[in-house]
């Protein structure tokens, strides 16, 4: 009996041990903080990139030339003029065109007088034909005579059409609105068809032309500053960059749009082009496993005072094989995530094992 009753308790303890252990709450399992790497948020230098020559330039410009040859009675343009659709820019000493249209106008006088005998030969023919005075071949020989005639007055008449034409080319005029970059032609200097005489530059949009090594790559983001005003910085922004490098000298041309170009920017500016600069948002260089996206963009895990994660949505700039250069508005010394994004949640606790170094961020 006494046995029985020393046996209960540890009974009725071993009984009540797995129902203590299966209602242990499932928020002390959460609430114990994921070890994690931190990196520090450091501010890059706007102009933290290489910096290369360029020149401002216009996005559209072209060479514009006569359509006809002959010798350049007048120009009518200086350089730098600002000029509107179809104002005359130069003109062309017209009078062996004017020789030319009067041949050819004599000419279509004559294959019209040729055409229409042919055809009154066709004619008188038909009739002959259908009272039997005359073989069918004389017949089909008469019109052909004048369906050859027709023709040939067709073509004279183009040919009339295409001297009237040269003539009106002898004036050349502007394509479209811009202004005068370069003067290719003189009074006097006799051109060929299609030799430039003049160069026509919309100066709506300005951009910089910049040549690039082969061992930089063109930064979707740049920072100019012109010789002529060091102290005024320009946003600009990748346009488009050369897919092969120059045979000669073996660099990219880049070209990097002004949105912004202030007034006093004049073509042909030289212009110091810093890449990957960014001056609306400070940059910043995190370990790529930094980043994540979950479908709303690319973002960073930012950690709390107390201890948490919080998304915080980021620019990518550019990417290398470990960094990723950010546009981001966390302020200097802002804690974020480096390594584990993708295994967090938002206000997950965190437990920090080790924080890289300040040099990796840059």
């Amino acid at each position: 009996m006494r046995r029985f009753l020393v046996l209960s308790p540890l009974l009725l303890l071993a009984a009540c041990l797995p129902e203590a252990r299966s209602s242990a709450p499932s928020a002390a399992v959460e609430a114990i903080p994921r070890p994690v790497q931190l990196a520090v948020i450091r501010h890059l230098p706007n102009e933290s990139g290489p910096a290369f020559t360029g020149t401002l330039r216009p996005r559209r410009e072209a060479e514009v030339a006569f359509r006809a040859g002959g010798r350049i009675a007048e120009r009518l343009v200086d350089l730098g003029a600002e000029v509107e659709a179809g104002q005359p820019l130069f003109r062309l000493d017209a009078r062996d065109l004017r020789l030319a249209l009067a041949a050819a106008e004599a000419d279509v006088l004559s294959t019209e007088a040729s055409a229409l005998n042919a055809a009154n030969e066709a004619q008188r023919s038909r009739t002959l034909l259908s009272a039997g005075h005359v073989a069918a071949a004389f017949h089909e020989a008469r019109e052909t005579t004048a369906r050859a005639a027709a023709q040939r007055l067709a073509s004279a008449r183009a040919q009339r059409d295409l001297a009237q034409n040269r003539l009106d080319y002898a004036e050349l005029r502007a394509p479209a609105a811009g202004r005068v970059t370069a003067i290719l032609g003189e009074l006097g200097q006799v051109v060929s068809e299609g030799q430039p005489v003049v160069r026509l530059a919309d100066p709506a949009e300005r951009e910089v032309l910049v040549q690039i090594p082969e061992s930089v790559s063109a930064t979707p983001v740049a920072n100019v500053r012109f010789w002529a005003r060091p102290e005024v910085a320009v946003r600009a922004t990748l346009r488009e960059a050369a897919a092969s490098a120059d045979g000669v000298l073996r660099t990219y041309a880049v070209r990097y749009t002004l949105p912004e170009a202030p007034e006093w920017a004049r073509l042909g500016m030289t212009a110091t082009v810093t890449l990957g600069a960014a001056l609306s948002e400070p940059l910043a260089r995190v370990p790529l496993g930094a980043l994540h996206d979950r479908g709303a963009g690319p973002m960073l895990w930012r950690v709390t005072e107390e201890g948490r994660v919080m998304a915080e949505p980021v620019q990518v700039l550019a990417l290398s094989e470990a960094t990723a250069t950010l546009a981001t508005t966390l302020p200097e010394g802002t804690r974020v995530v480096a390594m584990g994004a993708q295994l967090l949640e938002p206000q997950q606790r965190i437990r920090p094992v080790d924080v890289r170094l300040v040099g990796s961020l840059r």
